[in-house]
């Protein structure tokens, strides 16, 4: 092994509203945001953030699924019920895309990021 993972970033115009939403979406803690970085803290992840937000001033959304802005990456939530998730995230701020199957369902976050909601496989 070379090392190991120490926090995913996100670009984003907005840091303090989407470590708000992905608080929210994975029962992270915000430890330090400012208007250009901001740290959420996951309950697996200890004392270190393994999620930051960055802010950048021209930022692009990804245009998903079209590729003219392709995605970066996305995260897959796992959630018990894909309808009680939907609800969830819809209320916080995430929006629809209509995509998905009977074991996923994509959405976008408050800044375009595409994320999907996915069922515990068996």
């Amino acid at each position: 092994m070379i090392g190991s993972l120490d926090v995913v970033v996100l670009d984003c115009p907005d840091t303090r509203a989407l470590a708000r939403f992905y608080a929210e979406v994975l029962g992270g803690e915000i430890v330090a945001y400012d208007e250009d970085w901001a740290e959420v803290v996951l309950p697996f992840a200890g004392h270190r953030p393994l999620l930051a937000l960055q802010r950048v001033d021209d930022y692009r959304a990804p245009d998903w699924p079209g590729q003219d802005v392709p995605q970066q990456l996305h995260l897959d939530v796992k959630v018990d019920d894909l309808d009680i998730g939907e609800q969830a995230v819809l209320a916080i701020g995430a929006r629809a895309t209509g995509e998905g199957t009977d074991t996923f369902r994509v959405y976008l976050d408050p800044a375009g990021h595409p994320f999907c909601l996915v069922r515990p496989q068996d």
